[in-house]
């Protein structure tokens, strides 16, 4: 006899959300998690009185007013506005590409200069159809803008150089010939006051939870406990990684505790240049205007994807996707697995997005 009506492997968002809507309908869950906590990547924990987003930086932002209602349900959130600065050698940039960056780096002022430079720039080049992400860069941004902002950070997130990446990584850049740093053009934006953990903890409440504890061991020693599995860990994984591995992009954190106040002046600070080997410094108090006598700052670098450590991100190349599309069709003969999230659909999901393909598994559900 199955003891729960659901077995949710992942704590976090996807599988938070789910055991949420079926708690509501009167369906039993166990929800179980590797990791030692729950909230998965959006975990956060105090240090020093400050929330630090232990998986690197997460801002809410979304259009869709349903999804910023539903998630307010948890917590209040806060008006911070994403507004990240890009350090190339010596130089200060204003994100996203707009007239401030623009202003800086050419001593101009007018959006007619801005554009008449990126246009000569890109006429020079004289590329065709592009052959790679660098040629697809150049194409959309010209020279200056691709060498000081682009190139260096883009190689050390995806650990090869941009020659050799596919062109439609990068399908756009945005380009803005406005003097605003607001990175999101999404209506609704904000961190929540008190971390991410409390939300994920609100819609466990009705749920049974364990930590520390793997899928297949667990599954091995309870194959019966529950009549369906929601999973949300890796898709290729889960089948034994029969048609070979997925690619996945992870990320190692070194954060520590600073004794002053204030260390870059800013939640988000890119490092663009290819030769310091971090991508960027996050400083956590700035998510939520602290003013705490400490600060915590954690560095990010980005990684290949090996066994053993955190997948943060698939990647999704044309080789890549067509491996998944396997996994997928196999997927689709277990009726009792539901697979979601970025792991389990292998896909960059936003976390606005996330909760909406929850509901959407929910409605498909019920």
């Amino acid at each position: 006899m199955a003891k729960y009506d659901y077995l949710i492997v992942g704590a976090g968002l996807f599988g938070a959300v789910f055991a949420y809507e079926a708690g509501k309908r009167g369906k039993s869950c166990l929800v179980i998690d590797k990791r030692p906590h729950i909230a998965g990547n959006i975990y956060t924990e105090q240090v020093e009185g400050i929330n630090v987003h232990k998986y690197g930086a997460h801002i809410f932002h979304t259009s869709d007013k349903k999804i910023w209602e539903y998630v307010n349900q948890f917590a209040e959130f806060n008006n911070y506005i994403n507004s990240p600065v890009a350090s190339y050698k010596d130089e200060l940039y204003n994100l996203p590409f707009n007239m401030n960056t623009f202003s800086k780096m050419w001593g101009i002022k007018k959006p007619s200069e801005a554009k008449a430079i990126i246009e000569k720039q890109i006429a020079d080049l004289n590329i065709g159809e592009p052959k790679n992400l660098e040629e697809q860069a150049l194409k959309l941004a010209g020279t200056d803008v691709y060498e000081k902002l682009v190139k260096g950070y883009t190689e050390k997130q995806w650990g090869r150089p941009c020659t050799e990446l596919p062109a439609f990584i990068i399908k756009r850049l945005p380009l803005r010939f406005i003097y605003d740093n607001n990175y999101f053009n999404d209506r609704f934006q904000g961190i929540p006051m008190g971390g991410y953990t409390q939300i994920i903890e609100k819609m466990l409440e009705g749920a049974e939870v364990k930590t520390d504890t793997d899928y297949f061991d667990f599954i091995k020693e309870n194959p019966d406990i529950a009549d369906k599995t929601v999973y949300t860990g890796m898709i290729d994984e889960f089948f034994g990684f029969q048609y070979g591995p997925l690619e996945y992009r992870s990320v190692r954190f070194e954060t520590e505790v600073l004794d002053e106040e204030n260390y870059q002046g800013n939640a988000v600070v890119n490092y663009t240049h290819r030769d310091v080997p971090y991508t960027r410094i996050i400083e956590h108090k700035h998510f939520e205007f602290g003013k705490q006598p400490k600060t915590v700052i954690s560095r990010e670098y980005s990684a290949e994807w090996k066994p053993g450590v955190e997948p943060y991100y698939p990647v999704n190349n044309d080789k890549n996707n067509a491996l998944y599309e396997k996994y997928k069709e196999l997927a689709e003969t277990r009726k009792d697995v539901i697979f979601g999230g970025r792991l389990g659909q292998y896909k960059y999901y936003d976390m606005d997005k996330v909760i909406a393909a929850a509901l959407e598994c929910v409605e498909a559900e019920f």
